[in-house]
């Protein structure tokens, strides 16, 4: 523990005099009676109130101790650290179009990802991440940051709808690439989830795999589906969404081809544990050895102490007006 004040404990010093001034101010604040003798009182005992008057000063003392603690601002200790760790520039592309709704994944394909993708950016300490959505175009949702929890809330936020509908895996890693493009790091990514073909946008998936190859960024390719059929998204005249039994559509020769032509890896998630121990072999992929410092946070932690010395002087309060009141 550590004070962000640490100055304000030489207010302690104070307790001297008021020490002091409570003795010398004891032998003029009772009333004398001169008498010939007191032999008659000298085996009457001490009143129990006659040391109770001294622990009102001190609980007194207490209380003001406490203040001062409060006002010198305790906290939990923060600091620098430097470390050796391993960390990479990475961007996840998630596909985001309608077919994502398909139910072949609890509770579907888009919340699926969208929870180990989460847990995937909790994990990755020291990286810079970014995240793209595609639809029928694509869109940054968050730059490369290292701020984990503006990722994670971004990443709970997705849902089907923010673009126009229809997927184009092209321009989702030409926006991706644009994001990763200035990146620091020696290993640089991209994860790319989606669940169909390339059927819309201005750049075609292998163009931009071409440039990626280019850049030296790596492609990891994730089709997102299980084996045979699904119950998948449609709509009727109503706009209301049913889902009908529909055969799961992959593009996994173009998907593959990304990830060779880039020096990634493609994979095939047919449920969410298979999807998870995806993203945990990538994770153990993308490593690259770096130093990195960190600040820890930094918390006050003065609520104790203004508790006790609001008590103290409660306590004192209440026993001077109640057992040690002065008779009038």
């Amino acid at each position: 523990m550590q004070f962000a004040h640490p100055y304000l404990l030489l207010l302690f010093v104070l307790f001297i005099p008021l020490i002091v001034w409570y003795i010398l101010r004891q032998r003029h604040t009772h009333p004398t009676l001169a008498l010939s003798s007191i032999s008659a009182f000298a085996q009457m005992p001490t009143s129990w109130r006659q040391y109770l008057r001294h622990v009102l000063f001190a609980m007194r003392l207490a209380a003001i101790g406490c203040l001062i603690i409060v006002l010198a601002r305790p906290q939990l200790k923060d600091q620098w650290d430097t470390a050796n760790t391993e960390g990479t520039d990475i961007v996840i592309a998630m596909d985001i179009s309608g077919s994502m709704l398909a139910r072949d994944f609890e509770p579907n394909r888009l919340e699926a990802a969208k929870q180990v993708a989460s847990s995937f950016i909790q994990g990755r300490t020291g990286d810079n991440i970014g995240l793209v959505i595609f639809a029928g175009e694509s869109l940054t949702g968050v730059p490369m940051t290292g701020d984990r929890s503006q990722l994670i809330t971004y990443a709970s936020s997705i849902d089907v709808g923010m673009l126009e509908d229809g997927t184009a895996i092209g321009d989702g890693i030409a926006t991706s690439l644009n994001r990763i493009k200035d990146g620091q790091a020696k290993s640089r990514s991209i994860i790319l989830i989606t669940d169909g073909s390339n059927n819309r946008g201005t750049v075609t998936p292998l163009t931009a795999a071409e440039v990626a190859k280019e850049m030296g960024v790596k492609i990891y390719t994730i089709g997102v589906g299980t084996n045979g059929k699904a119950p998948s998204p449609s709509y009727d005249m109503f706009g209301r969404i049913t889902y009908t039994m529909q055969d799961v559509v992959i593009d996994e020769a173009t998907l593959k081809q990304i990830a060779e032509n880039t020096g990634g890896k493609y994979f095939r998630a047919t449920g969410n544990d298979v999807l998870a121990d995806i993203f945990s072999e990538i994770d153990a992929l993308e490593k690259t050895k770096m130093n990195i410092s960190s600040f820890s946070h930094t918390e006050d932690n003065y609520m104790l102490w203004a508790w006790l010395a609001f008590g103290l002087f409660t306590l004192e309060i209440v026993l001077r007006k109640v057992l040690l009141r002065p008779i009038p």
